[in-house]
């Protein structure tokens, strides 16, 4: 029996390595579920959509590639959070929207949507097939697209279609995964070079791009006696076995790194494309070298901007540095260093009350007890500061979330990708009571996979980072508590153990259990909501905000959430003030 279209598609996937497809199957998409369920592709059916895109997206960061689908209409507009995660984050994901029969589309047929136009700002390629000669040409196209810029493909394929005979194409269906070595010029080098030498107080700021360069940046450190600093993405590549490293800034940062950057005359970013331009220095020098010269300058002034792989570049511009011998600014920056992290100690010393355990203790608790190589994912919000902070990278963990598109819900969904990628290895997801509330229904498909993935929720009973944001900005928190269920019980209605923990003491041993436990097992921890993730540096505006945020809650008769806040954080205002 001759092929049909589906299943040709679905051959090409397995030649492409494909191991599974993320996807809840609908009408449209029945004859490609079939053709997978006759293949060595696993069919991953997830809840929702958006958990599908979610997990094809961990899977692609963590392996290279990964695909997800929906079916038309809800399926395609479910999806659009998670794209547009991974296209965000330039992790190659293809993106089968499977739609209405071909000879209805233009008609207001039911559930159709414009694939073309609702896939269009979060895909590199976006096309429709609507002929048996086009699928070969067509699919290698968009999966070429998505490795090569590194970014989400999306094909849409009308249900019809999907069962038409297919033919065999004249162009190749070969995958070339191509990695060619791109530096700057040799003038532009000696330009670099000159800059280099010719400071006295030199920092290194490294993202997500110079994660294959760890060693290159540490020998370039140590050359140059140069503090580094990082990414969020950046971190469990760049701080292992670095000597030199002074955490992170930005929103999540720590204010020694924002202090290493503003007081040197020259600031190298490695492979970054860190968002957040009041985090930048501006009165000193700024050189950007990045794979993507598309990306040079947008976030600050530079004094020059060069295309290039990070290890590559590092590697042909040392024989032109000189080697610098005075280690003071290195050293001051490194000793500040060590007084942030004291500080940090304090937060996991102080380990709060019942039903007011402080994250920060959870979260040091859980990187002292999980796996050296172990994958954590965060979500955003709250869970991403106390990862940023506490969760130290070994050089073989990863840490996965929502760093660039910033959405809710994401770190369960990721740890379900990552674990099916990885079933080998310890997968963490740390999660909000916001965070986990909003996609529920997709831990059913922990259980249904029997996957042993641990879910730490950090229940602080609020939307922790709203409330934060409108208090900075002046306005007394709204709207933004959480009224939860019992998510040990949801747990074990899932099918697998939850377990409540209430008091400082019950942590380190519910950890340990959780860690221990063979199979998907959940934390509920009832953390502090009052607990603060200060921003490294603060602003007058800020401190304004705060203080009439907080008199605004003392006039509404909020005195007792007042004083918590203030006696939860005193420490860490006092030292970054």
């Amino acid at each position: 029996m001759a092929k049909n279209i589906a299943e040709q598609i679905v051959e090409m996937l397995e030649n492409a390595n494909v191991k599974r497809i993320y996807a809840v199957t609908g009408d449209s998409l029945n004859h490609l579920n079939i053709a997978v369920k006759k293949s060595s592709i696993e069919w991953i059916h997830v809840r929702h959509e958006e958990v599908g895109a979610y997990a094809a997206a961990a899977e692609a960061e963590l392996d290279g590639f990964a695909v997800c689908a929906g079916s038309c209409g809800p399926g395609h507009v479910h999806l659009i959070n998670g794209v547009y995660e991974a296209h965000k984050s330039h992790v190659p994901m293809l993106v089968i929207a499977s739609t209405i029969p071909s000879d209805e589309m233009g008609m207001d047929y039911f559930q159709e949507t414009n694939t073309i136009k609702l896939f269009d700002d979060c895909s590199h390629y976006n096309q429709m097939i609507t002929r048996p000669e086009q699928v070969q040409r067509t699919l290698q196209t968009a999966i070429q697209h998505a490795i090569s810029k590194k970014g989400v493909a999306v094909i849409g394929l009308p249900g019809d279609v999907s069962e038409l005979e297919a033919e065999e194409g004249s162009t190749s269906t070969q995958i070339f995964r191509t990695n060619p070595v791109v530096r700057p010029s040799d003038e532009e080098l000696k330009h670099l070079a000159a800059l280099v030498n010719e400071s006295k107080k030199v920092t290194l700021y490294c993202g997500i791009g110079a994660e294959k360069a760890s060693a290159e940046v540490i020998e370039l450190s140590k050359f140059l006696k140069a503090p580094v600093g990082y990414s969020f993405r950046g971190k469990m590549a760049i701080q292992p076995n670095n000597p030199n490293e002074v955490g992170l800034t930005g929103l999540l940062g720590f204010p020694s790194a924002y202090h290493a950057m503003h007081e040197a005359d020259l600031v190298i970013l490695l492979g970054t494309d860190f968002p957040y331009q009041k985090f930048m220095p501006v009165k000193n020098k700024i050189v950007q070298i990045d794979e993507s010269p598309e990306r040079l300058g947008r976030r600050a002034k530079l004094e020059l901007g060069l295309a290039g792989d990070v290890k590559e570049t590092i590697k042909v511009l040392f024989p032109l540095l000189q080697e610098k011998t005075d280690t003071h600014f290195l050293n001051e920056q490194l000793a500040f260093y060590e007084k942030v992290k004291e500080v940090q100690l304090t937060y996991v010393k102080d380990f709060g009350k019942e039903n007011a355990i402080q994250p920060e203790y959870v979260a040091h608790t859980l990187d002292r007890l999980a796996k050296k190589d172990a994958i954590f994912t965060v979500d955003t919000g709250m869970c991403c500061v106390w990862g940023a902070r506490f969760i130290t990278g070994t050089g073989e963990r990863k840490m996965l979330g929502s760093f660039n598109h910033g959405s809710m819900a994401n770190a369960m969904p990721m740890a379900i990708g990552a674990s099916l990628a990885h079933p080998g290895r310890e997968v963490i997801a740390m999660c909000g009571d916001g965070g986990i509330s909003m996609l529920l229904g997709d831990m059913a498909t922990i259980f249904q996979y029997k996957l042993p993935v641990k879910l730490i929720v950090f229940n602080n009973r609020t939307l922790g980072m709203v409330k934060l944001e409108m208090e900075v900005g002046g306005m007394p928190d709204n709207e933004t508590d959480m009224i939860n269920p019992d998510f040990a019980m949801v747990a074990q209605a899932m099918g697998y153990p939850g377990k409540n923990v209430h008091k400082p003491e019950e942590v380190e041993d519910a950890i340990k259990e959780c860690l221990a436990y063979n199979g998907p097992y959940l934390l509920n921890i009832f953390t502090n909501p009052n607990a603060l993730a200060l921003p490294p540096k603060i602003d007058l505006d800020q401190v304004f905000g705060m203080t009439k945020s907080m008199a605004q809650l003392m006039l509404g008769g909020k005195m007792e959430e007042v004083l918590e806040t203030v006696k939860t954080n005193y420490k860490h205002i006092k030292g970054l003030l």
